[in-house]
C-alpha cells in the first residue's frame, strides 16, 4: 500500500513491517486472507471516484487544522484551570473529567489521524500529530505496533489481535479461554474500563518496551530517535501529570484528581474501541489450526468484524474524530476522519451489492447494551466458539 494514494491493501497497512516468525520461532505465524477482491477493488474504485468528483483532499483539510487547535488549546486549558485555579472540590471534580475528555479528544482527532498518516500528506506533520499520544501519556511508537499493524490487520483474531485480549480480567471473543469468575465480567468490567488508562500509563509502555513483545507478538524495542521520544515523552507527561501539580498540591490530592481524569480518559477510550469491535453483530473468525490463510478476503474480513454505530449523530462523530464510522476507518486508515461521513453511503451500498454484512447500532444505548450482552454471553459456561 503506498502513502499517496486511497488503497484497500489486501492484508492491511503496514503489515509487511511486522517481525517475522521465520526470525522468531516464539512469534505468532503471520495470517493471510483469502476469498476474491471484486469487493475491495470496486470499492477502491467509487471511492476514489468520489475524491475526483468533490475535488476534496483525502489529507490535509482545513478543517482537520482548526478542529486540532481547538481540542489542543482546550486540553490546555483544562490543565491550567485545574492545576493552578480549582480551589474547592466543586470545581475541580468537573475539571479533571473535562480534562480526561479533552485527553480522548486529542487521542481520537489528532493523535489517531496521525499515526495513520492520515492527517496530512506530509509525514513530518503525520509523525508530529501521532506524538501528541506520548504528550498523554501513551507512546506512539508502541501504538503503531499494537494498534497500526496488529489490530488493523488481524481485527478481532483471537491470538493476534491485541486490542481483544483483556485477560485475564475479561473475555472477550469465543476462542479465549474461559474463566469462571468471568461469569459476572459484564457487571464488573465497566471501572476496570476505567483504570485501563492507568496501567497504559505507569506499567503497559514500560513492560512491553522491556520484554520486546506486545502480547503474543514480538516487536523491536525502540531505538535511536524512537528511543529519544520514548524516553522524553514519559518525562514530559510524568512532569505534567505529577511533577507539575506536586509542587503546588498534597500528594493525596494530586493522586485524587489524577485518577478521576484517568478514569474517565480510560473508560471513554474503552467504550468506543468496544461498541466497534466486541458485539453481538461483529464477527470473530476462529484462527487457523492447520493453515495460515483465512477464508475470507482482507476488506470483507474488515466490514464484518467491525460495527459503526449512531452515524447520523453530528455531534457525537466530530467528538469521537469519527471513530463511530470504524468500518470506514478499517477500509481507509489514511484517509482523514472528516470524510468518513460521506464514504459510509458509498461502502454500505457497495456491501449490499456485493452481500458483505455491513452493521450499525443506530443509538450509542443500543451499542452499550449489545457489548453488554456479548460480555454476558462470553462469561457464560456453555459460550460456544
Amino acid at each position: 500500500m503506498t502513502t499517496n494514494q486511497t488503497d484497500i491493501a489486501p492484508e492491511g497497512p503496514a503489515h509487511r513491517a511486522a517481525p517475522s516468525s521465520a526470525r522468531n520461532p516464539h512469534a505468532v505465524p503471520a495470517l493471510h486472507f483469502g476469498g476474491g477482491t471484486e469487493f475491495q477493488s470496486e470499492l477502491r474504485r467509487r471511492v476514489a471516484d468520489f475524491f475526483r468528483a468533490t475535488g476534496r483532499a483525502e489529507r490535509d483539510s482545513p478543517r482537520i487544522y482548526i478542529k486540532a487547535a481547538f481540542i489542543l488549546t482546550s486540553f490546555a486549558l483544562c490543565y491550567a484551570l485545574l492545576v493552578f485555579a480549582a480551589d474547592a472540590w466543586w470545581q475541580a471534580v468537573p475539571l479533571a473529567m473535562l480534562g480526561g475528555l479533552a485527553t480522548a479528544g486529542v487521542g481520537f482527532n489528532i493523535m489517531h489521524d496521525g499515526g495513520h498518516g492520515a492527517f496530512s500528506r506530509h509525514a513530518i506533520i503525520n509523525k508530529i500529530t501521532a506524538m501528541t499520544l506520548d504528550l498523554i501519556g501513551g507512546s506512539s511508537y508502541l501504538w503503531h505496533w499494537k494498534h497500526g499493524i496488529f489490530h488493523h490487520t488481524y481485527v478481532n483474531i483471537t491470538g493476534h489481535d491485541m486490542d481483544v485480549d483483556a485477560s485475564p480480567f475479561a473475555r472477550l471473543t469465543p476462542h479465549q479461554r474461559r474463566l469462571p469468575f468471568q461469569r459476572w465480567q459484564h457487571w464488573y468490567i465497566w471501572p476496570l474500563y476505567g483504570a485501563m488508562a492507568v496501567k497504559w500509563h505507569l506499567f503497559d509502555d514500560f513492560h512491553d518496551v522491556l520484554a520486546g513483545r506486545i502480547g503474543t507478538h514480538p516487536v523491536p524495542r525502540p531505538a535511536g530517535k524512537d528511543l529519544l521520544i520514548f524516553l522524553a515523552g514519559k518525562s514530559v507527561f510524568l512532569t505534567l501529570a505529577f511533577g507539575i501539580p506536586l509542587l503546588l498540591h498534597a500528594w493525596w490530592v494530586v493522586l485524587v484528581y489524577y485518577l478521576i481524569l484517568t478514569m474517565t480518559l480510560g473508560f471513554t477510550l474503552s467504550l468506543v474501541f468496544q461498541l466497534a469491535h466486541t458485539v453481538e453483530s461483529a464477527s470473530f473468525p476462529e484462527p487457523p489450526q492447520d493453515s495460515a490463510r483465512l477464508a475470507s478476503a482482507w476488506a470483507v474480513h474488515q466490514v464484518e468484524s467491525t460495527v459503526d454505530f449512531v452515524r447520523g449523530n453530528h455531534v457525537l462523530s466530530w467528538l469521537l474524530g469519527g471513530l463511530n464510522f470504524q468500518i470506514e476507518h478499517h477500509l481507509f486508515p489514511r484517509v482523514s476522519h472528516v470524510h468518513y461521513p460521506a464514504l459510509s453511503a458509498i461502502v454500505e451500498q457497495t456491501c449490499r451489492e456485493f452481500g458483505v454484512a455491513y452493521h450499525e447500532h443506530k443509538s450509542l444505548w443500543a451499542g452499550i447494551v449489545s457489548h453488554t450482552r456479548w460480555l454476558r454471553r462470553m462469561g457464560m459456561p456453555d459460550a460456544a466458539a
